[in-house]
């Protein structure tokens, strides 16, 4: 295996964002999930992998995308607050982004055990956070083309 490696202890989080606010996050090294929310954040263990899924390319619209689109491990430290207008200071978590291919979700669909069967598989990516097995993390790691 490369790239991301199976931890003692660590889990592997599915976090959801538009496809523009996943890019830059991977560009300055943080996650920021349910529109800035700290406790999302908290649960999330330094070793941890993080896998963003993108429903579409904007927030609030623009093309729909249904792909992964990063995938890394979440770094020590706790959630810290930005300052990003005056009334906006959502909290972050700093990750190391891993070189990873943008992913289409629609080939893994009967694959991962939190789709396969489900009509509506898109309604768990409402929650903005939720915690994946080991076994769908690695099929979503090799869909990404970090391990061989």
């Amino acid at each position: 295996m490369s790239g991301i490696q199976s931890r003692v202890q660590s889990r592997t989080w599915i976090a959801v964002a538009s496809a523009e606010h996943v890019r830059l996050g991977r560009a300055q090294g943080f996650m920021q999930v349910c529109h800035g929310k700290d406790a999302p954040l908290r649960r999330m263990g330094p070793g941890d992998v993080v896998i963003y899924y993108s429903p579409s390319e904007r927030m609030g619209g623009g093309a729909r995308l249904q792909a992964f689109t990063a995938i890394g491990h979440v770094k020590e430290g706790d959630p810290y607050a930005v300052q990003m207008g005056a009334d906006f200071r959502p909290f972050r978590k700093d990750v190391a982004w891993m070189p990873a291919s943008e992913t289409p979700i629609a080939p893994l669909l009967a694959r991962l055990s939190f789709t396969t069967g489900q009509r509506n598989w898109g309604a768990r990516f409402r929650f903005g956070v939720f915690q994946i097995s080991e076994a769908d993390r690695r099929i979503i790691a090799e869909a990404m083309a970090l391990e061989h």
